[in-house]
């Protein structure tokens, strides 16, 4: 007898399998960037100069945080997107409200004025990002996938690129205007340019912002992004101990 593949045969429902989506910082390490990650049992991060970001395979698992805590070292401040708590003898400032949106409609498409940037190009990159403010950019984190630019008069004055990337997936970010040169459309144009690469390999993008950037949430959405869920970007402090707690 064939039974329908979400039934159980005791007739209940099968367990459905979460969506990548969901802990999309571990579909990430544990997948198309596991060459980057560091990892110790069920935990990983991406190098410190890399991205801020850890990952649990389960945030509701002690022994994953316990993990952590063997793999980062004490006293350690690491984001650890998706999780809601932390176990005691951990340290939280508090987590950053964000929204993860999907591309369902977005139009994408190449720009003949974007140029491919690399790691020659990350003190141009460093500077735009700290007189905008668009996220965490690090040293190395062009290393992530592909970084788009605009230029004028050879200064770099708009940017996006690839963040996050997993199975069928791909995060767009790092989306910044210089503020002399916004109305313009440049971040619309650079949104649509690396989407177009990420839909041209077979993935999806999709995107995340911070709650309170109202401003941003429109722009995305009027592109053809979809909210999909409400997260947070919890930052943590392991315990100051060289040995994580057993309770952990």
């Amino acid at each position: 007898m064939v039974h329908p593949p979400d039934v159980r045969l005791d007739g209940a429902p099968a367990p459905v399998a979460p969506h990548p989506l969901d802990n999309a910082a571990w579909a990430a390490l544990t997948g198309p960037h596991a060459h980057l990650a560091e990892r110790v049992g069920r935990a990983a991060r991406y190098p410190s100069d890399v991205a801020v970001f850890a990952a649990l395979a389960d945030p509701a698992d002690p022994a994953a945080w316990a993990d952590l805590h063997r793999l980062v070292g004490p006293a350690t401040d690491v984001a650890v997107p998706g999780a809601d708590a932390v176990p005691e003898g951990w340290q939280t400032s508090g987590g950053v409200p964000g929204v993860q949106l999907v591309d369902t409609a977005l139009r994408a498409e190449p720009d003949p004025e974007a140029v491919a940037l690399g790691p020659a190009d990350v003190p141009e990159i460093l500077d735009l990002i700290a007189r905008t403010r668009p996220g965490p950019f690090l040293p190395r984190t062009v290393l992530l996938g592909t970084y788009l630019g605009i230029r004028h008069r050879g200064r770099l004055i708009a940017l996006a690129g690839e963040r996050l990337r997993l199975p069928g997936w791909t995060e767009i970010s790092a989306v910044c205007t210089d503020p002399g040169h916004r109305g313009r459309g440049l971040a619309t144009r650079l949104v649509r340019a690396v989407a177009a690469g990420i839909r041209e390999r077979g993935d999806t993008p999709f995107l995340h912002a911070a709650a309170s950037n109202t401003r941003a949430i429109g722009l995305y959405e009027s592109l053809g992004f979809t909210l999909r869920r409400r997260t947070t970007f919890l930052e943590v402090r392991t315990p100051g101990t060289a040995h994580a707690p057993e309770a952990l």
